[in-house]
């Protein structure tokens, strides 16, 4: 009787439509379809967790919880209701309820692989790494399989990284890791194939197959693939066992011991990447420093491939320290383990021209040889060694290098790391020399003469980076400058023509005339030409227009954009990026830097939260990658990918967000190549403010836990079990913000100026110019003064409203030369040059926020003063007598309030102005002299203009809005 299918579980079949609704979206269905299932079928624990995974998307968290434990409590051992609640808990970023769930099943069914397997990688999600290691060796015994005696291992190693007290790493973990893995190997667990490699090979002659039947045949075919897996599953957990015992020896530092294990028998299974074993070996090698077995691999393995670079560095390190070493080889023995060593300059020498000429006969053109006799030649130099002349002129070989391969797209990079080899005066000859070569046609005698093929459009690309790296236009004048400019762009648009079939997706080949263009206009900006800026944005423009998936251009725009101020097109620009992974910390800052700071608060908000959902996400995924490293027996990736979290976690940026995004809903919600030099200065600035934006975003939401108090006199200062009262966090806060606020200002006092396409500066500078830092400082050392008049009453406390009085007077007067600092028009235009004002946008959106920070303390001051004011007219009533004093903290109280009314409203006014005048302004009128423009250029002139001035108007826009809110509810303040 022929073999029946697999029959499917009724509940399945129910259940479909559900997970059917599930992953269409439709959440809504999903409840209702498992709502009719759970009336017909109350014990169908999986249609109860499917429900709460629709709650749980549809924004009702709690019920989702509350079914989801409903089920967890009765212990469910069903395969459909554990992988529905490891899902539930997963999006609810839960998984220590998985660990729970899979412990609970495991004691009902403890012979279950899977139900083992899921606790472990269930504890690999948390980093539990010793319940990891329990669980591996629980499941080994059940079923005794090498990759989960691996696993158990491995959770030993993990535990060693983690640990606190490196010597117990060392002295537990690690050997005992150590000598799990050698019981395998002494056990020949490690080697058991032979057994299968036998019973393939009977099979392999075929000679069975010819006197069976069909399903005989059949049969014998799936063994043999049966077999075929199971030899790759047993090759696959060598390899694991042998790196893993590889990785355990090297943590212990045990190199010579790692070193033998690689070089023995064991080391025949490293095949899972390529030179793997050679690669380890040339590890324990340095490790060791055992230079003349570094040697002669990396010669061995040169004479193998000429062409890998990795190698040509080790190969010249160890000669080097051979010949400092005065080594030499023995004379009756061999050189070493790995074969010949070379150890003097003339060897190495005759090795690279022997590497070149063994080039020649090569089915390609190989880089290697000829950039290593380059890279020989600088490392004599720098040691001062007189026999470079042996390997030949630097100027000849690079001008030779570059007749090889010129119309090489990396062959500028290649020789970009050997120009110091040149002497300066021979730049300009060097630079005449490589354009002789290059087959240009010029169609008229005074015309520019142009590549007629993509070859030597690559071969003028790389000579004009070359003159651009060596400083030939640095040296130039703006007439000069203008000139090459013009050069640039007649050839960039020259070479489209080479690109006219080209995809979308494909960059143009001649898109870095224009690239380069852009920057000499940029030099010419930061000299003081104000028209040079807007030529830089046309032509980013128009390059993007032939190139859209250039991110060179995309990122330039995004840097010149928010220089200017106008925030409105880098949105869509840095949408376009199509940012992946990593890219949103290396590069999102970009975005964030601006958004809120240029008064756009709805993208600022946007851009804040891709980004934490980024940062948020890691978690979930790195557990993730995790699990699959274990799952595949890549144990060496398993650290890299928690250090990657940790990193990610520790991120600058990820930190900036996080304050910001939380300083922005409190504002909302309350109605290329740079030194290192300049890598540290820009990390220490970025520090800097992110401690003074977290000590103020920490001061503001202490505010509502100040509430109004009816303790007795003086005592704010202590608080039952002597824990300190909440005025003295705040107190405490206020010092840790003058002593930061401090540190900045010594910070500024350097005065430096990043590139401008470095680090983009912190907003510091402008936050100590215009005020905002001293108003925003004495608002929350009112708020210490209001304490204390609440504190002690208003008697006896003239001392004290006479200093909150003063303090009123001293806000309003220094709130005013805040917003003086913010009169004047965002974009001019004299003598038909456009210049921007991007500086007081930053000033307005300091205003604001300054302004938010007063009404949240007045509001704090309305709470105290409110109840003083209500008791006050109680006793007027009482005693029937109209001559009790006011206290002139209520007057003071209320002519700020006024002062403050006043001054917003002329706030508004102002903004409203700036709209008027934004709004009138045309394209056509924004237009500049046609001085540096081609007439083609004009329509990307609009074009850029256009979305500036959008982008300020949106942005005034926003701030008007924001700031009528706060007129509100400055108007509410009355007591």
């Amino acid at each position: 009787m022929a073999a029946r299918g697999h029959v499917q579980d009724p509940n399945d079949r129910r259940l479909r439509p559900i997970y059917d609704y599930l992953d269409n979206g439709n959440n809504k269905m999903a409840i209702q379809q498992a709502d009719k299932l759970l009336k017909k079928h109350k014990d169908l624990h999986c249609a109860k967790v499917l429900k709460a995974i629709g709650l749980q998307r549809t924004g009702k968290q709690d019920e989702a919880y509350a079914l989801a434990q409903e089920v967890a409590a009765l212990e469910p051992t069903d395969d459909n209701s554990l992988q529905a609640l490891t899902i539930l808990y997963r999006e609810m970023h839960r998984p220590e309820l998985v660990t729970k769930l899979y412990e609970a099943a495991v004691k009902k069914v403890p012979n279950s692989e899977e139900y083992h397997s899921h606790l472990f990688m269930a504890y690999a999600r948390v980093g539990e790494y010793k319940k990891m290691q329990q669980a591996g060796m629980a499941l080994y015994k059940i079923v005794p399989k090498n990759p989960y005696y691996f696993w158990s291992v491995m959770s030993l190693i993990m535990q060693s990284i983690s640990a606190q007290d490196e010597n117990l790493s060392k002295t537990m973990f690690l050997p005992l890791a150590e000598r799990m893995v050698e019981k395998m190997v002494k056990e020949d667990k490690i080697e058991a194939e032979a057994e299968v490699r036998l019973g393939l090979k009977s099979v392999e002659t075929g000679n069975a197959l010819k006197e069976l039947d069909y399903l005989g045949k059949l049969k014998i075919i799936n063994n043999v693939l049966e077999l075929n897996v199971d030899v790759e599953d047993r090759r696959k957990s060598k390899i694991r066992g042998v790196e893993l015992y590889y990785m355990i020896l090297e943590r212990l530092e045990k190199y010579k011991e790692a070193l033998d294990v690689v070089r023995g028998k064991l080391g025949e299974k490293l095949t899972s990447e390529l030179q793997s074993r050679e690669n380890k070996c040339m590890a324990m090698y340095k490790k060791l420093h055992r230079w003349p077995e570094c040697n002669a691999l990396a010669r061995r393995l040169l004479l193998k491939n000429s062409d890998d670079w990795q190698f040509y560095i080790t190969y010249f390190d160890s000669v080097f320290q051979l010949i400092d070493e005065s080594w030499t080889p023995p004379a009756e023995e061999e050189h070493s383990l790995e074969g010949e060593v070379h150890y003097s300059i003339e060897q190495a020498v005759n090795f690279i021209e022997e590497r070149i000429a063994e080039e020649s006969k090569s089915s390609r053109p190989l880089r290697g040889p000829f950039l290593a006799k380059l890279e020989l030649i600088r490392r004599l130099r720098h040691r001062g060694c007189n026999d470079e002349y042996k390997l030949g002129d630097p100027e000849e070989l690079m001008f030779q290098y570059f007749k090889k391969f010129g119309d090489k797209p990396c062959c500028f990079t290649d020789l970009k790391v050997f120009v110091d080899l040149l002497p300066p005066s021979q730049y300009t000859k060097f630079i005449r020399q490589l354009l002789d070569v290059i087959p240009l046609v010029a169609v008229a005698e005074n015309e520019v003469a142009l590549p007629g093929d993509i070859k030597a459009l690559q071969q003028h690309l790389c000579v004009v980076q070359l003159s651009r790296l060596l400083g030939i236009y640095h040296a130039m004048d703006k007439k000069q400058k203008l000139a090459v400019v013009r050069e640039l762009m007649l050839r960039y648009r020259h070479g489209l023509e080479f690109g006219k079939s080209c995809l979308k997706t494909e960059l143009q080949f001649s898109d870095y005339y224009c690239l380069l263009a852009v920057h000499l206009l940029l030099d010419l900006w930061l000299e003081g030409e104000e028209a040079a800026v807007w030529q830089c944005l046309t032509l980013l423009e128009e390059g993007l227009s032939h190139s859209p998936s250039n991110a060179q251009f995309k990122l330039l725009l995004i840097r010149i954009y928010c220089r200017l101020g106008a925030f409105e097109p880098v949105s869509e620009l840095y949408s376009s990026l199509d940012a992946k992974h990593i890219q949103h910390d290396t590069i999102g800052y970009l975005l964030t830097r601006y958004a809120g700071s240029l008064g756009h608060y709805a993208a600022a908000s946007q851009s804040c939260n891709f980004a934490l959902r980024f940062f948020h996400s890691n978690q979930k995924d790195t557990s993730e990658y995790i699990i699959q490293a274990y799952k595949y027996g890549a144990f060496e990736k398993i650290p890299e990918f928690i250090a990657f979290r940790n990193r990610l976690n520790s991120s600058l940026h990820f930190a900036q967000v996080r304050t910001e995004r939380m300083l922005l809903d409190l504002l909302l919600e309350a109605n290329m190549d740079i030194s290192e030099e300049h890598r540290k200065l820009s990390l220490e600035e970025e520090t800097l403010w992110l401690r003074i934006r977290s000590l103020t975003l920490r001061l503001v939401s202490g505010l509502p836990t100040l509430a109004h108090t009816i303790q007795p006199k003086n005592s704010e200062k202590t608080a039952e079990n002597g824990v300190s009262s909440k005025i003295d966090t705040i107190r405490a806060l206020l010092q840790q913000l003058e002593a930061a606020v401090d540190s900045g200002k010594k910070f500024l006092e350097q005065k430096i100026q990043y590139p401008v396409l470095g680090p983009p500066p912190t907003r510091m500078a402008g936050f100590f110019s215009n005020g905002s830092c001293q108003c925003q400082t004495s608002l929350f050392y009112l708020v210490s003064d209001i304490y204390e008049l609440d504190t002690n009453g208003l008697e006896d406390s003239a001392e004290i409203q006479e200093r909150i009085g003063n303090s009123f007077k001293s806000l309003v007067e220094r709130l005013t030369d805040l917003f003086n600092k913010c009169k004047g028009d965002l974009i001019e235009v004299r003598d038909g040059t456009l210049k921007t004002h991007p500086n007081l946008l930053e000033n307005l959106v300091f205003f604001v926020e300054t302004i938010s920070i007063a009404l949240w303390v007045s509001s704090y001051c309305d709470s105290v003063l409110r109840p003083f004011k209500s008791n006050l007219q109680k006793k007027k009533k009482k005693k029937k007598e109209s001559s009790v004093a006011t206290p002139p903290v209520f007057t003071h109280f209320l002519d700020y309030v006024t002062e403050l009314q006043t001054l917003t409203s002329n706030v508004i006014d102002h903004i409203k102005g700036l709209e008027i005048i934004l709004a009138a302004l045309k394209p056509e009128e924004l237009s500049l002299k046609g001085t540096l423009l081609l007439q083609e250029e004009k329509k990307f002139t609009k074009t850029v203009q256009g979305k500036v001035q959008s982008s300020y108007h949106h942005s005034v826009q926003e701030i008007g809005e924001l700031l009528k809110k706060r007129l509100d509810t400055i108007k509410k303040l009355k007591i």
